[in-house]
């Protein structure tokens, strides 16, 4: 009984949902069809009209060239009798005549003007009647000037002209293609009619279908309504039925309700544990470098910090031996700087930007650090052949990948084996390596004689998050980055791998020619001279009382004019004050606000001050939209860096970028 009334219930529905949308549909279709028909008809119609258009206008310039030769034809004859006569009369009506001739052939050149195939031909007429009312006018000429003999000579001459021959068989020509023209287009003519007498026919049956339709659906209507008003009665004897069930389709839904939360609760910190995980296996891939890094930290710091205690012991006695001692210090500060930007890049949390890059003096500069990475046990070789091309990139997103690339060939060698980079040149023709374009490209080679990956592993290796490493160990995200990275860069990259033999990672990327005498490597800063302003008046927000000691020193020995702040909240009263205020000199990261956030406060009126920003760690701010185009200065910076920034800043310089730590 139950089973019968939801067969019922399903039927009645379905009727009923087929009562509502049939007629809509019949309707759009109708309409669409309508609409096409219509479209057709007058895209018919538009073309009889244009046919009829262009039949007339040729019927006009047969015309036209038949009214031409008549009234040429009388020119001469009506020259002939003046000729003879002499009757000045005679020769003014000569001239009306071959004037009138002249504009009916301009007319006929207008009327030609968009036919190509009557163009050659009418021009070529012009200059016949031109070269002809010359020969007329000269005999004209005579015969005003009482030159009767000579006239009438010149006049027999001129009868057996080519000249006259030319016109007439250019006229016949003429016509000839005028009247080829007028076939083709009246049976164009004769087709767009019956194209419009096909949907004059199709229009009348479109209607009578059309009233058909709307019977059939004014019936359909009808038994649909019928159908809902038993529906409805049905509908109202099973209310108390479906009173009944909706208390438990409530108590249903509050379990679904529930059980949707939790799952989305799961969801959730399943989504945080993979962020963890990830960033748990990067700080200890971070980890892992920290005794080298440690180790060299401190070399460095031991040179720069005997390096002034030397200097101030020799600085009284021996300033030229204090001057190398100090020299020593700064270069080792710089050593200690590159450093940190370098560890910065590898944990991403330095903006990076693409720039000329020699893939040698990369791959050497690193060579420390992959050493410190893949330890002792394993022999590293490199075999730089680039030649000196270069290639543009992201130098520390560069750096990371044969990063991850020595520590995967590390981990499947087990800490022993052997580890190659290699640099080298090729030629690729288009789709010879990828979808890599014909062209010049640089390659970068890493090889190993570790375990090697069978075919199936090998053609996954490049989805997110599919590893073979054990659990904890990785993520399977590192070969899908340098994958993106390596195509962002217009590059491919190709894995050779066989099992106990090892594997060949190839990276290839387009070589970059850059201006003459452009550098590579983002750590060069070309040498130039900073543009010299007046002292100014700068406001200096730095929370370090010993940086902020420091950089009034360093503006002031600039020759500028500094205002010093110690903390955020008191840029805005300072700037009050000091009304001559030319520019604001602020750090990123700062006790209860940050610089950018500084800047967001203060008052409109001081939107005009350009603003310096300086970082020693910028994370993820630095990614953002915070610094708004204002120059960014990284910590450490020589005078002259700082110099440079101030020149840009001053300048008005409104672009995103990050200005040189050094020169």
């Amino acid at each position: 009984m139950a089973d019968g009334f939801f067969m019922d219930e399903h039927a009645t529905g379905w009727r009923a949902i087929t009562a509502r949308f049939l007629p809509l549909i019949l309707v759009v279709l109708l309409v669409g069809s309508l609409g096409t028909l219509l479209y057709s008809a007058s895209h018919a119609a538009h073309d009889h009209e244009r046919a009829l258009k262009e039949q007339r206008r040729s019927f006009e310039i047969i015309a036209l060239a038949r009214a031409f030769e008549a009234r040429t034809a009388r020119a001469e004859v009506t020259l002939a009798r003046y000729v003879i006569s002499l009757d000045p009369d005679t020769g003014r009506l000569f001239q009306d005549q071959w004037r009138t001739a002249a504009s009916q052939l301009k007319t006929l050149t207008y009327i030609t003007r968009q036919s190509d195939w009557q163009r050659g031909n009418v021009l070529a007429l012009q200059a016949a009647f031109d070269q002809r009312g010359k020969t007329l006018s000269e005999i004209g000429l005579r015969t005003t000037y009482d030159q009767k003999m000579g006239a009438l000579s010149q006049f027999h001459q001129a009868g057996k002209s080519r000249d006259l021959m030319r016109i007439a068989a250019l006229l016949d020509r003429v016509i000839q293609a005028e009247n080829a023209r007028l076939q083709e287009r009246s049976e164009a003519v004769s087709l767009a009619g019956d194209r419009n007498e096909w949907f004059g026919k199709t229009s009348q049956l479109f209607g009578l279908v059309l009233l058909v339709c709307v019977l059939f659906a004014l019936w359909f209507a009808n038994a649909a309504y019928s159908e809902r008003r038993k529906a409805r009665k049905q509908a109202e004897n099973e209310g108390e039925r479906a009173d009944r069930l909706e208390a438990a389709v409530a108590e249903r839904t509050v379990e679904l309700s529930d059980a949707y939360e939790q799952l989305k609760k799961e969801t959730a910190d399943r989504a945080a544990a993979e962020e963890n995980l990830r960033q748990m296996q990067k700080m200890d891939a971070v980890g892992q470098l920290t005794g080298g890094i440690a180790h060299d930290f401190n070399n460095m710091l031991a040179v720069v910090v005997g390096g002034l205690e030397l200097a101030k012991r020799k600085l009284r006695l021996k300033p030229q031996e204090a001057s190398r001692h100090l020299d020593n210090a700064m270069e080792g500060a710089n050593r200690a700087a590159a450093l940190t930007r370098r560890l910065l890049a590898f944990a991403r949390s330095e903006p990076l930007l693409p720039s000329t890059v020699d893939p040698d003096m990369l791959v050497a500069g690193i060579g420390e650090l992959i050493d410190r990475s893949i330890g002792d046990q394993i022999t590293m070789s490199f075999d730089n052949a680039a030649g000196g091309w270069l290639i543009f990139v992201d130098q520390h997103q560069m750096e990371n990948a044969i990063l991850n690339l020595c520590v995967n060939a590390r981990d499947a060698m087990e800490g022993r084996g052997q580890l190659v980079i290699r640099t080298g040149q090729a030629t690729l023709k288009a789709n010879e390596v990828g979808e890599c374009a014909e062209g010049e490209y640089v390659t970068l080679t890493i090889g190993d004689n570790g375990c090697g990956m069978t075919p199936e592993i090998l053609s996954r290796v490049f989805e997110p998050f599919f590893t073979t490493k054990p659990v904890g160990k990785g993520t399977g995200l590192g070969l899908s980055q340098i994958f993106g990275f390596v195509h962002q860069s217009e590059g491919e990259i190709r894995i050779d791998s066989e099992v106990g033999k090892g594997t060949s990672v190839h990276i290839y990327l387009p070589r970059h020619i850059g201006a003459e005498g452009e550098a590579a490597g983002d750590d060069h800063v070309p040498e130039r001279e900073p543009v010299l302003h007046p002292p100014t008046r700068i406001l200096v927000v730095e929370d370090d009382p010993r940086v902020l000691n420091q950089t009034m020193a360093a503006l002031a020995e600039l020759g500028h004019l500094p205002v010093a702040c110690d903390h955020p909240s008191k840029a805005a009263r300072l700037l009050m004050s000091h009304r001559e205020i030319g520019l604001i000199i602020s750090d990123v990261l700062m006790p209860e606000m940050t610089g950018p956030e500084m800047i967001r406060t203060l008052p409109a009126a001081y939107a005009h001050v350009p603003v310096l920003f300086v970082t020693g760690y910028a994370g993820d701010i630095a990614e953002s939209a915070d610094f708004a185009g204002h120059q960014v200065l990284r910590k450490p910076y020589t005078l002259m860096g700082l110099s440079h920034a101030l020149s840009d800043a001053l300048s008005g310089s409104r672009h995103p970028g990050t200005a040189a730590a050094a020169e």
